[in-house]
């Protein structure tokens, strides 16, 4: 199975809800997740920054394989360089775009 969270809040509470999902479904012993995306937009962005205050457990995800994707449009309305992503975050051209495409590929769309 494989999931995407869509981070899109900049509410402090629901950035950590989601990146708490995705530690859960990485930590899941069933061995049914083969992965994990989270993809940021809008005002869920920071939380994947370098500013956003869950470095440590954006970079903890990321090394236990969890995937990170930007939108580029929500960087550049934002002002947010590409070097202040975390988790070597991958950057998509739109957000909402990446989330339709990783369902059109089995992805089970999560948004806390």
């Amino acid at each position: 199975m494989q999931s995407v969270l869509h981070l899109v809040s900049g509410d402090e509470s629901e950035q950590e809800t989601t990146l708490t999902i995705a530690k859960n479904l990485l930590e899941d012993e069933s061995g049914d997740i083969d992965d994990v995306a989270v993809v940021a937009q809008a005002g869920g962005i920071e939380a994947i920054t370098s500013d956003g205050g869950f470095t440590e457990e954006v970079e903890s995800l990321a090394e236990n394989g969890a995937s990170f994707k930007a939108c580029a449009n929500t960087l550049e309305m934002e002002g947010i360089d590409e070097s202040e992503l975390l988790g070597n975050a991958e950057t998509v051209p739109e957000g909402a775009v990446e989330v339709t495409r990783l369902e059109n590929e089995g992805y089970a769309y999560m948004r806390p």
